[in-house]
C-alpha cells in the first residue's frame, strides 16, 4: 500500500515526456478591454497560474502568440504565426513547427481553472492511442461537444493543418473529424473533472463577472 502511494506520488511529479506545453494567446481579444490572460483571479492573472501549472507538467513550455510585447514580461519563449494568422490553427502549427518534442498540449489563455490532473489524463490517453495506432489528435469530450483548445497534437497533422489555413478551412472541431483525431471519453474526463472547470474559458466582461460571481470562488 505505502509503494502504491510512493509510486503515485511519483509519478503525479514527474514531468510529461516528448510533449511540448503550450498557451495560445493569439486571439483577436475584441471583445474584452485589455489581453484576456492578464484577468486576475484572486490576485493572480490566468495566464500567470496556466504558466506555473505547465512548467511544473512539461519540460518545455512556450506561448503562442502574434503580440509579443504583451507577453515579454513573462519570461517565457514565445511564437509567432509562420502561416497567415487564422485562429488556433496557426497557433498550433506554428507551435508544432517550433516544438523539440512530436506533439504539443495546448489550452487557451483565457482558461482560468486548467487542472493538472486533467491535463495528464489527456497527455495519457494520447499516449495510449499513439502507440496502437497512428493518431493526429487527442481531445476531451465535455458536454456533448469535443474541447479543441485542450488537447494534444502531434507534428503528423502539419500537413493537414497547412491545408487548412491555406484554404481558410479552419473550423477546429471540424477539422478533427476531418483527421485521425481520438477523442476521450466523457465519462474518463467526468471521473477526473465532474464540473468541466478546466474546459471554462472567459470572452466577454459578463463571463468574467459571472466566474467572479460564484460562490466558491473557483
Amino acid at each position: 500500500m505505502i509503494e502504491t502511494e510512493v509510486t503515485k506520488e511519483r509519478t503525479e511529479n514527474e514531468k510529461i515526456k516528448e510533449i511540448t506545453g503550450v498557451i495560445l494567446a493569439g486571439g483577436q481579444n475584441t471583445r474584452f478591454p485589455f489581453p484576456k490572460g492578464f484577468i486576475r483571479i484572486k490576485g493572480i492573472s490566468i495566464i500567470g497560474r496556466a504558466l506555473t501549472l505547465m512548467r511544473s507538467l512539461f519540460g518545455d513550455v512556450f506561448i503562442s502568440t502574434n503580440v509579443p510585447e504583451a507577453y515579454f514580461s513573462l519570461g517565457v519563449p514565445l511564437v509567432g504565426d509562420v502561416l497567415p494568422s487564422r485562429g488556433p490553427m496557426s497557433g498550433i502549427y506554428s507551435s508544432l513547427i517550433n516544438s523539440r518534442d512530436p506533439a504539443i498540449f495546448v489550452c487557451a489563455c483565457d482558461m482560468p481553472f486548467l487542472d493538472a490532473k486533467v491535463i495528464r489524463l489527456i497527455c495519457e490517453k494520447y499516449r495510449e492511442q499513439s502507440q496502437r495506432k497512428h493518431i493526429h489528435a487527442t481531445v476531451p469530450v465535455f458536454n456533448g461537444e469535443p474541447q479543441p483548445l485542450f488537447g494534444v497534437y502531434c507534428n503528423t497533422v502539419l500537413p493537414a493543418l497547412e491545408r487548412g489555413i491555406l484554404n481558410d478551412k479552419v473550423a477546429l472541431k471540424q477539422f478533427l473529424t476531418e483527421i485521425k483525431s481520438y477523442f476521450v471519453a466523457e465519462t474518463d474526463v467526468r471521473a477526473t473533472d465532474p464540473e468541466g472547470k478546466s474546459f471554462v474559458n472567459i470572452n466577454t466582461v459578463e463571463d468574467y463577472e459571472m466566474i467572479m460571481g460564484r460562490r466558491d470562488g473557483r
